[in-house]
């Protein structure tokens, strides 16, 4: 498997958020690209309502966002808005709110490791679309022909990313093998200024979550194949998680209030004390 800049031209399969023309990185297209400070350095990030996390970022995550799986291959994702394509936690200066944490998907771009059809293997790539690439760098991506110490961690993130999306992988197989996913939903109730109910409930999403009661029912042998394969505290975390809906809808509802709004009480994720508007995002 391969997973360094490469000379060959190599046909791409999958599309991946964020990146819009992933090029195998190589030193004679690349020669002279590097990348640069930007204003915005993650407006990127602000039309993506869901970022894949990876099964040891659980914990930091969980801090923060409603972590929930999707998809048929049940992805573990963080939830960052209740609309499709907005980011509730990028700032208008393209910056991500501090205290928050940042998902190593989205601290990888513009690199990614992509798959090659003509083999087995993966390559690393750039976007060369993306704002920050640019052929007059403040950090070279190569020098004298070779990659530059700046691609070379690039290079070693993007592995450990890799080595970490398997152990995810891993850990939902382990999961949706002893049958604790269980489909859940997630929906407010608009009210009008007076806080009174307005119209019918509004569904944010449908996803896959671990049920307690299943958790709660396995055997001895099961729960301790759990602890034994390091699941079990991504699991609570995730858990755990799920109260941050309340977060995210709330986030929502202040960022359609007017300037000098008065604020809004905490409420329960299905039904907010006032509403937002938003259409009914897709996770999958």
């Amino acid at each position: 498997m391969e997973n360094t800049p490469t000379t060959q031209q190599a046909e791409l399969t999958g599309n991946v958020l964020f990146y819009k023309n992933p090029q195998p990185l190589n030193p004679e297209q690349h020669a002279g690209l590097g990348v640069k400070q930007i204003e915005q350095p993650f407006g990127f990030l602000r039309t993506a309502h869901a970022v894949p996390v990876t099964v040891t970022e659980f914990g930091m995550a969980a801090a923060a966002y409603p972590i929930i799986f999707v998809g048929e291959e049940f992805t573990p994702v963080a939830v960052m808005g209740v609309r499709q394509g907005e980011n509730l936690f990028v700032r208008e200066d393209g910056q991500t709110e501090p205290d928050f944490y940042v998902p190593a998907f989205v601290r990888r771009y513009p690199f990614v490791f992509a798959n090659d059809n003509q083999g087995d293997r993966l390559l690393l790539c750039i976007d060369r679309d993306a704002p920050m690439v640019t052929n007059q760098p403040d950090v070279p991506l190569f020098e004298n022909g070779e990659p530059s110490a700046f691609t070379q961690n690039a290079i070693e993130f993007c592995k450990e990313f890799e080595r970490q999306r398997r152990s995810t992988s891993e850990f939902t197989a382990i999961i949706k093998r002893m049958g604790l996913f269980d489909q859940k939903s997630v929906a407010f109730q608009p009210r009008d200024p007076q806080g009174n109910p307005q119209g019918e409930q509004q569904k944010i999403a449908d996803y896959w979550a671990v049920d307690e009661n299943k958790l709660n029912d396995l055997s001895e042998a099961q729960f301790n194949e759990l602890r034994t394969a390091g699941a079990l505290g991504a699991i609570y975390a995730h858990m755990i998680s799920l109260l941050n809906w309340q977060r995210v809808i709330q986030r929502a509802i202040r960022s359609q209030q007017p300037a000098g709004a008065a604020p809004v009480a905490p409420a329960a994720p299905a039904a907010p004390s006032t509403p937002p508007t938003p259409q009914t995002p897709s996770f999958s």
